[in-house]
């Protein structure tokens, strides 16, 4: 049973938690819980009239410093505000799990100034990665440490780590349950590209968890669709090879 903390409040996640431990008893069922911590929040902010449609060519500004609900035809707003630090002219940018794509062109204080190389319509919120990976955002942020205080009480049997670059954003999520007094499992959602740059890093993510996703959505974004196949294939047969159960999925 999935309890996906981008969404809810803590008391519902409680009650799933118990409704779902409650008729797993009546039936005679094992049933665990697997909590879903929602990681960096690496998106745009709002449009004024919920959504634009963006054209081949144009010009569009992503501006840390915009107010989140301002967006227009020109510009948008930054829930991921560190975005600016984190660009360079010529990256390529993926909105919306690269159905909108964009190119930078330069960036100037608050700004990411980006020309239009796949346009379409781009909706409130939606999701940014950078090709080939790159964005600094931690694995675990302030929301995530505070959402582990209620794994720790629900008991979760698992729980799932969105994001990490590295072994090392493991460790850090397993010291800061086991602080909080969870014995849960770990699971390693692989889909930065980061996470699949040599095969050391990927052996090391994999050790440091006790299962691992291959999180196909992001990843694919991240890396590109011709690559995907082949590195899914290598995170199945090295799971596999250092004995941990391994998840394909999105």
């Amino acid at each position: 049973c999935r309890l996906n903390f981008s969404h809810g409040s803590k008391d519902d996640h409680r009650r799933r938690a118990l409704e779902a431990r409650s008729i797993a008893k009546e039936i005679g069922r094992t049933v665990a819980i697997l909590a879903d911590l929602q990681g960096p929040k690496i998106r745009i902010a709002r449009f004024r009239d919920q959504f634009v449609d963006l054209k081949v060519g144009a010009l569009f500004v992503l501006d840390a410093e915009l107010d989140s609900n301002d967006g227009d035809e020109t510009q948008v707003g930054l829930d991921y505000r560190d975005l600016p630090e984190d660009c360079r002219g010529g990256d390529i940018l993926l909105l919306d799990d690269g159905r909108v794509v964009l190119q930078v062109v330069g960036v100037k204080n608050s700004q990411v100034i980006t020309q239009v190389l796949t346009g379409g319509k781009l909706f409130n919120n939606k999701g940014i990665n950078k090709q080939g990976g790159g964005l600094s955002a931690s694995a675990l942020t302030a929301k995530d440490y505070t959402d582990m205080d209620v794994i720790s009480e629900i008991e979760a049997d698992f729980v799932a780590i969105s994001f990490p670059r590295d072994a090392e954003d493991m460790h850090l999520a397993r010291a800061a349950l086991r602080t909080r007094g969870s014995a849960a499992d770990l699971v390693a959602k692989i889909e930065r590209a980061e996470s699949v740059a040599s095969d050391s890093i990927l052996d090391a993510l994999i050790c440091a968890s006790d299962a691992v996703m291959v999180a196909r959505g992001d990843l694919g974004v991240e890396i590109g669709d011709d690559r995907l196949i082949g590195v899914q294939k290598k995170i199945i047969a090295r799971a596999r090879a250092l004995d941990r159960p391994v998840i394909n999925a999105t």
